[in-house]
């Protein structure tokens, strides 16, 4: 009962404090970009981009893919907890090991992409570069959201609908 317990709040806290350490640390870029007083191309941009960010990154990526798969996960490791599982929960519940070979792929492709992009962006100059952190933060906040809505589910629900993607499943 007890690794069963730290293992999944163990994935639920990790996953969310990433993302949530995530925000808390370009929200101040992107609200510094708001305070600068932005053109009017640049407005059209941080709105363009928002959008594009909320969609593709929020709805699409976390909503559909990322958050449903997770919190699976997250209700995988409470049913069959071990001890590794429950030591690293959170790199268990991003996909990263004891998974499909599709979903360790693409945890490891997209975490090397966004380490690409956190270096791009860093050499952008303000306001752009807080333009492009304001979309960002909206598309992890829905990001956030979705994953604990969707790990609320999987833990109450007594069934869930979506596949941990493990190789047994």
């Amino acid at each position: 009962m007890g690794m069963r317990l730290i293992g999944t709040l163990w994935g639920l806290i990790g996953v969310s404090a990433l993302l949530g350490s995530a925000i808390y640390r370009l929200a101040p870029r992107a609200k510094e970009a708001l305070d600068m007083g932005l053109s009017t191309p640049q407005w059209i941009a941080l709105i363009g981009f928002a959008l594009f960010m909320m969609i593709a990154e929020g709805y699409r990526g976390f909503q559909k893919k990322f958050s449903p798969r997770t919190a699976a996960r997250v209700r995988y490791l409470r049913d069959h907890p071990s001890l590794l599982r429950s030591l690293l929960a959170p790199f268990f519940c991003m996909g990263y090991f004891h998974a499909t070979k599709k979903t360790q792929i693409t945890a490891i492709v997209l975490t090397l992409g966004i380490i690409m992009l956190i270096i791009l962006v860093s050499f952008c100059p303000q306001p752009w570069r807080g333009i492009i952190d304001f979309g960002v933060v909206l598309g992890l906040s829905w990001g956030l959201i979705s994953f604990l809505i969707f790990t609320a589910k999987a833990l109450t629900q007594k069934s869930f609908p979506h596949s941990p993607e493990t190789p047994n499943t």
